[in-house]
């Protein structure tokens, strides 16, 4: 018997003509406030490839791409040890417009260690765009700029977001049903 993916999610929260009129949305806001402007948008790899991807695609400002893959080890105090960084920039910030992309904004640690670790390099500005906002979940100060859909605290995954690397390929957001994660 055919398994989908699909049998795994209990919902689906944001359908993809929601994600697409949204990511259309945001670029439009990113497009006015970097008018005139070259900034580096940095996909935070991998969960934000399908909304970074999405995103660009749909900006008219001149822009400069680059990818991160960081793992962060959920300390609370920021140390550049808390996040590791596996894949870097191939290029300087140094007095540009900086736009980390991620999937979702959650207890925010990383992201805030992230975006500190960034401002080391001198951009001249550092804006924070997520797919998802998860509010009940923050633990720092820290809020994006540019954001989508807010969500609650439940367990989502596809357009990029996994659950043990599984199911970034749903074209929608989905919540996962309970039983897959508690195994």
């Amino acid at each position: 018997m055919h398994h989908s993916m699909y049998d795994d999610i209990e919902k689906i929260l944001i359908t993809k003509d929601q994600i697409s009129l949204s990511v259309e949305e945001i670029a439009k806001k990113i497009d006015r406030d970097y008018e005139g402007k070259t900034p580096v948008i940095v996909s935070i790899l991998k969960g934000s490839i399908m909304f970074f991807t999405d995103l660009v695609r749909n900006l008219t400002i001149d822009v400069n791409m680059d990818f991160m893959v960081v793992s962060s080890y959920g300390n609370s105090t920021c140390t550049s040890g808390d996040v590791k960084i596996i894949k870097d920039l191939s290029q300087s910030v140094e007095d540009r417009d900086v736009i980390i992309v991620d999937d979702i904004v959650d207890t925010g640690r990383t992201l805030a260690c992230l975006k500190k670790l960034l401002m080391e390099r001198k951009p001249s500005s550092i804006k924070i765009c997520a797919l998802l906002d998860k509010k009940s979940r923050r633990e720092v100060d820290l809020a994006p700029d540019y954001y989508c859909f807010d969500v609650a605290n439940e367990f989502v995954v596809g357009y990029g977001l996994d659950y043990a690397e599984r199911y970034r390929n749903l074209p929608e957001i989905g919540v996962l049903k309970e039983e897959v994660y508690q195994g």
